[in-house]
């Protein structure tokens, strides 16, 4: 195959596979069986593209094929006695029909098609873990290769990850559609959940070599925007996707060439991208606008575009930050806010009362284990002067991150106190 063709294929089917499997699922009600039958598509473009040259419209083309490949699939189980499971009695209606109209009706409300796929990716049926994994395997277009990379976990153990999510959801008789009322609320947090972990994982990687993933903060940045068009009416899906905007605008000043870490209050700010900072700005107004400005992630966002608003370090309005901080404990109680208020706080009155925060956090078992509290600990101590406890608190750090990159900057800060002793 010439390479012009692979970059095609790998290009289009990232885009459209999402589209694909959305669509042919809504026919067959099987995630699997969706899957197999977008792959028979993608496997005849794999045949004929180099063969006849890459289409003009080669997502259409995708999309005819794995279509026609539904329908084959239906008729022939329907000849040999046998209806899939699931089928729903609108299909069975149009398989008395010609293929091309039963083609044109698989068209209709694509984008119902992604929120139903997106939502049972993240059913609650699922662990947390299998969401993640089926999620960027369906939505995101990934190989199970290279989510078990993206996470550093065995691509076994990523494989049976999505076997047993996809045999959950069938022996649960999970229904494909999109949730309402009371019970749509409860579905989409954990959806956003799932996009802002993918996200998270991506802008600081908790284990490896490498201080940011940037291809899981592209994958979660383009899920968000997905959710965005399909879901406009949502404040927290505009929230997230500010959120996300904005932290994603710092991601080529947050490390120099060979990938050492640049902490938020050295990055070159003019090195921040402006672009993603006013989309975020524009989503964040709009949940503003929806209702939303005071949820969980409309209040992370407003406090990232304190950051994104100052043109120095030092114009940052920390008072409002802190504020933010306080409200974003009561909307969404948690230690590690309660952390991250912390430092806000050190930020607007010093790091003495914002170490009296951290200490209150000592025995909190949540945290126990989570390498930021001995370093932000370690921080406040070192501004107050007590470099031999900043060192040991540095060096307590060090040693429980699973970040090599995290680990050589912990351990440099802890060397800076003992030159200061």
């Amino acid at each position: 195959m010439t390479d012009p063709a692979h970059r095609a294929i790998d290009a289009i089917w990232k885009i459209e596979s999402p589209r694909l499997i959305a669509t042919i699922a809504r026919m067959v009600r099987d995630l699997d069986l969706a899957e197999e039958l977008a792959q028979d598509a993608l496997v005849s473009a794999l045949e004929q593209w180099p063969r006849d040259g890459v289409p003009r419209n080669p997502g259409a083309w995708l999309t005819q094929a794995a279509k026609h490949r539904a329908v084959d699939r239906i008729r022939r189980e329907r000849m040999a006695g046998r209806k899939l499971e699931a089928l729903g009695q609108d299909m069975e209606g149009l398989l008395e029909s010609h293929d091309e109209a039963l083609i044109d009706a698989l068209d209709d409300d694509i984008g119902d098609d992604m929120l139903r796929l997106i939502f049972t990716a993240c059913h609650p049926a699922l662990s947390i873990e299998a969401q993640v994994a089926l999620t960027l395997r369906l939505l995101g277009g990934l190989a199970t290769d290279e989510i078990a990379r993206a996470f550093l976990v065995p691509e076994a153990t990523v494989a049976q990850r999505i076997v047993r999510a996809k045999r959950t959801l069938a022996g649960e008789a999970v229904v494909y559609e999109v949730p309402r009322g009371d019970e749509l609320k409860e579905r989409l947090s954990a959806v956003l959940r799932v996009v802002y972990l993918v996200f998270n994982e991506g802008y600081a990687a908790t284990a490896g070599d490498d201080w940011m993933r940037p291809g899981l903060c592209e994958e979660a940045l383009r899920l968000g925007r997905i959710l965005a068009e399909l879901m406009p009416r949502e404040a927290e899906v505009h929230g997230l996707v500010a959120l996300m905007e904005i932290q994603a605008s710092r991601t080529g000043a947050r490390t120099r060439p060979d990938g050492e870490p640049i902490l938020l209050m050295d990055q070159d700010r003019g090195r921040w991208d402006r672009l993603l900072i006013t989309r975020g700005l524009k989503a964040l107004d709009r949940a503003g606008k929806l209702g939303g400005a005071h949820g969980p992630y409309a209040l992370q966002a407003a406090i990232a575009a304190c950051h994104a608003r100052a043109p120095r370090g030092e114009d940052t309005d920390w008072q409002g930050m802190a504020a933010l901080y306080a409200e974003l404990v009561e909307v969404m109680p948690s230690p590690v806010v309660e952390l991250n208020r912390a430092v806000a706080v050190s930020m607007a009155e010093g790091p003495a009362p914002a170490l009296a925060i951290v200490e209150s956090l000592a025995d909190e078992p949540t945290l126990k284990g989570y390498h930021l509290l001995p370093s932000v600990r370690g921080d406040l101590l070192y501004r107050l002067g007590r470099f031999n406890a900043a060192r040991e608190a540095f060096l307590q750090a060090a040693s429980m991150t699973r970040n090599e990159r995290e680990k050589t900057l912990l351990e440099d800060r802890a060397k800076t106190c003992s030159d200061h002793l």
